[in-house]
C-alpha cells in the first residue's frame, strides 16, 4: 500500500505522522518543496527578529516515513509528476499543499518562509523613522504590526486595512487596538494603495488556493480549493483526501486549529477504509482565536463551537503565555500525529 502525502504543513504533518502509527505496513512518503517545517503562525517573530519559525522536517517526521523535497506538477490517477521530472505512484493520497502566499509587487507577504526571511532582511536594514505598513486587519496582520512595533520602536508602524480584528467580539476587538495604539502603531481604516513613502509593505492578506487542483482536474469550489464529501474525500477522485487550506471543508477557516484535527481525520479514515470499516464524517469543534501582541501581551478569544466568539476573552501577559502554549501545541500535534477535535452534530 503506497500512501504519499503531498505538503508538509500542520494538516500534512499530522496526517503523515498519524498514518505511519495506524498503518503499519503502508509505504508512506511525503512530498514537499522544502525541507523545513514551518511555524506560520510564528512567521511575524521571524520578521520582526524576535523569534525563529522553522524546524528541519526531518526531525518533525516519523522515521519510516520517505521524504522527497520537491514539488507536485499534476495530480493523476494514481500517479503524481513531480517537478524534477520524476513520477511517484499512489493509492492513497492526502492532498495538503496549502494556500499561495503571493503579494503585490514591492510587497512581502507574511504567510510565506522565503517571502518572510527576506521582510526580515529588510526590516534589519531600515533606519531610524522609517515607515513599516501591514496591509490586512486580521489576526496575521494584527499579530505582525504589534510584533515589529515592539521589537523597533524607532519605527514609524502602520495598518490599513477594511476592518480590524473582525473575528474578534467587540470588546476583544477593541482590546487589540488599544494595545497597537499604546504601541504607537498608526491605524487606518480604508483600502490599501501603493505609497512610495512606505519603506517596508508587509502583506497579511489571506492566500489563493494553489493551483495544482484545478490544473490537475480535481473537483474546486470557486476559490479553487479541492471539494470534498463530509469524509474529506475528493469528490472526483474517491482516493484523493483533502485537507488544511486547499480543501474546501464547510465551517472551516484557514487557521491550524483546523487544519491539525483534518489531517487527524484523514489519516484515521483512511485506515478504516483500509480496514474495511466505514468511515467517519468529519466534524470539529473551534475553541477559539488567539492573537499575539508583541511577546508579553496577546488577547485570547473564546469562540462557540460554530467558531462564533463568545464574551469570554482576556488579555495581557497571561494570554501571551496561552499563546506561546497553543503554539508549542500545535507543533507537538504535528510531530505526533494527534489532535483534538469533537464529532457528532453541528
Amino acid at each position: 500500500m503506497k500512501i504519499v502525502v503531498a505538503g508538509a504543513g500542520y494538516a500534512g504533518t499530522v496526517a503523515a505522522n498519524r498514518l505511519a502509527r495506524k498503518v503499519a505496513d503502508a509505504q508512506i512518503t511525503v512530498v514537499n518543496p522544502s525541507a523545513e517545517f514551518v511555524e506560520r503562525v510564528r512567521l511575524h517573530e521571524l520578521i520582526a527578529g524576535s523569534g525563529t519559525a522553522t524546524k528541519p522536517l526531518r526531525d518533525v517526521l516519523d522515521d519510516r516515513i520517505e521524504l522527497r523535497i520537491t514539488a507536485i506538477e499534476k495530480v493523476g490517477d494514481g500517479v503524481l509528476t513531480l517537478s524534477n521530472g520524476e513520477s511517484l505512484e499512489y493509492d492513497k493520497l492526502v492532498y495538503a499543499v496549502g494556500s499561495s502566499n503571493d503579494a503585490p509587487e514591492g510587497a512581502y507577504a507574511v504567510g510565506g518562509l522565503e517571502t518572510a526571511r527576506a521582510a526580515k532582511a529588510k526590516l534589519a536594514d531600515l533606519t531610524p523613522g522609517s515607515t513599516v505598513t501591514v496591509v490586512g486587519g486580521g489576526l496575521t496582520g494584527l499579530e505582525a504590526a504589534s510584533e515589529v512595533a515592539t521589537e523597533r520602536p524607532d519605527l514609524t508602524v502602520r495598518i490599513v486595512g477594511d476592518e480590524f480584528g473582525a473575528s474578534l467580539s467587540s470588546s476583544a476587538r477593541e482590546r487589540v487596538l488599544d494595545v497597537l495604539r499604546d504601541l504607537g502603531v498608526d491605524i487606518v481604516t480604508g483600502m490599501w494603495t501603493p505609497d512610495e513613502s512606505t519603506d517596508l509593505t508587509l502583506w497579511a492578506v489571506a492566500g489563493q488556493a494553489d493551483t495544482l487542483a484545478a490544473r490537475s482536474g480535481l473537483a474546486t469550489d470557486s476559490a479553487g480549493r479541492v471539494a470534498v464529501d463530509a469524509c474529506l474525500r475528493s469528490t472526483s477522485n474517491p482516493n484523493v483526501y483533502a485537507i488544511g487550506d486547499s480543501a474546501s471543508v464547510p465551517g472551516a477557516r484557514l487557521s491550524c486549529q483546523a487544519a491539525l484535527p483534518q489531517g487527524a481525520a484523514a489519516a484515521d479514515n483512511i485506515a478504516r477504509d483500509l480496514a474495511g470499516e466505514a468511515e467517519q464524517p468529519f466534524s470539529m469543534s473551534f475553541v477559539g482565536q488567539n492573537v499575539s501582541l508583541g511577546r508579553k501581551n496577546a488577547v485570547i478569544q473564546s469562540a462557540h463551537r460554530n467558531d462564533v466568539p463568545t464574551r469570554i476573552w482576556f488579555g495581557g501577559r497571561p494570554g501571551a503565555y496561552l499563546k506561546e502554549a497553543v503554539c508549542r501545541g500545535a507543533l507537538w500535534s504535528a510531530r505526533t500525529g494527534n489532535a483534538l477535535w469533537v464529532r457528532g452534530p453541528k
